[in-house]
């Protein structure tokens, strides 16, 4: 399988941490929190967290604090189906396709629920084929990319396919909580809404780089579900974050690569790119240190993070949009996202 086209979306609005800050601090909400909780909100939103900006489908930052479950509902609603169209469209046409080639459709979220799922709404908006495979993957957290990645690989190397749309979309303000707890807190300070789309196919471009799909591990931890996860609270969808996740993830993530490097028969040396989900500054420091990569090489995540914040699920297609864009050196890729589960997955990419 090789990725013949990315593309990714994000809403209109652009928000900067200085004025997510202002915000929360001038709501409802902040005066219902404990002063522990407030100086927590205050020290993530005024020191550097990683994150500078984020993206999200809210006409003006006091809609974020409407948090009932009718209006999140809506506000997925209507962003999902756009954002992931856009990534589509936009997509097809860096693949010179017209959308009656694809012959499958991926959609994967976590933020919010719809029936039919998200490949209706978008085979609708992009015209796809009446007889368009669908699949729409829902669960998987900030690990979903991969997934979705590997099924797109099971329809195209068997010769089912020779083209598939995969997507992942993310409104993560669609998915707002706030309480007293920490990991609640810093979550609500660090996700913002996006969308990836790639065009997978059976054979390679021939007007572009030539980026193959290559060895893919995935490996998950039931018992540390807890660690990592959504809970339905009240009607809502509350995200669990627990401190113990940044040496999680890059523990799991050192297992995923190993076990990625025995399959492939390479040492770990050769591979010069790492587009890694970042989650946020403290996993990708812990990534640094357990892979014992130097900063520059996460630098395509670390950028990621701090223009979007947190995607979720379409984070790792904006890392390798900006890989691509700066023209980063070929040879062996190597593509990891982890969340929920608690799950880890990676995949070796050979880039010319």
């Amino acid at each position: 399988m090789f990725l013949t086209s990315l593309a990714t979306a994000v809403p209109a609005r652009r928000y900067t941490r200085a004025e997510c800050w202002e915000a929360f601090a001038t709501s409802a909400w902040f005066a219902r929190l404990d002063e522990r909780s407030r100086t927590l909100a205050r020290l993530v939103l005024t020191r550097d967290n990683g994150m500078d900006s984020r993206w999200l489908a809210l006409d003006s930052l006091a809609e974020a604090f409407a948090i009932d479950s009718d209006t999140l509902q809506r506000r997925f609603t209507r962003n999902a189906p756009l954002l992931a169209a856009n990534a589509g469209r936009l997509a097809l046409q860096r693949a010179g396709l017209e959308a009656h080639a694809i012959e499958a459709v991926i959609v994967t979220t976590c933020t919010g629920y719809l029936c039919p799922g998200l490949t209706s709404y978008v085979s609708e908006r992009l015209g796809l084929s009446r007889q368009v495979k669908t699949f729409d993957l829902v669960g998987q957290g900030c690990a979903g990319a991969l997934p979705n990645w590997q099924v797109a690989s099971a329809l195209v190397d068997s010769g089912h396919c020779a083209h598939v749309l995969s997507i992942c979309v993310e409104v993560c303000s669609a998915a707002m909580y706030l309480d007293n707890d920490p990991g609640v807190l810093v979550s609500a300070c660090l996700f913002g809404d996006g969308a990836g789309a790639a065009v997978l196919s059976r054979r390679a471009p021939v007007d572009r780089r030539q980026i193959k799909w290559g060895t893919t591990v995935s490996v998950t931890a039931p018992a540390l579900r807890e660690a990592l996860r959504f809970e339905h609270r009240n009607g809502l969808l509350r995200n669990v974050l627990t401190r113990a996740v940044p040496q999680l993830a890059a523990e799991h993530a050192h297992e995923v690569l190993q076990l990625a490097k025995l399959q492939a028969g390479l040492s770990g040396e050769e591979i010069t790119g790492w587009m890694m989900h970042a989650g946020g500054r403290d996993v990708l420091l812990a990534m640094q240190e357990q892979l014992r990569l130097d900063p520059y090489d996460l630098r395509f995540s670390r950028e990621t993070l701090r223009e979007y914040g947190n995607l979720s699920s379409a984070f790792v297609y904006f890392v390798l949009d900006a890989a691509l864009a700066a023209t980063a050196p070929g040879g062996w890729w190597w593509l990891c996202s982890f969340g929920a589960g608690f799950s880890c997955h990676g995949a070796l990419l050979a880039v010319d």
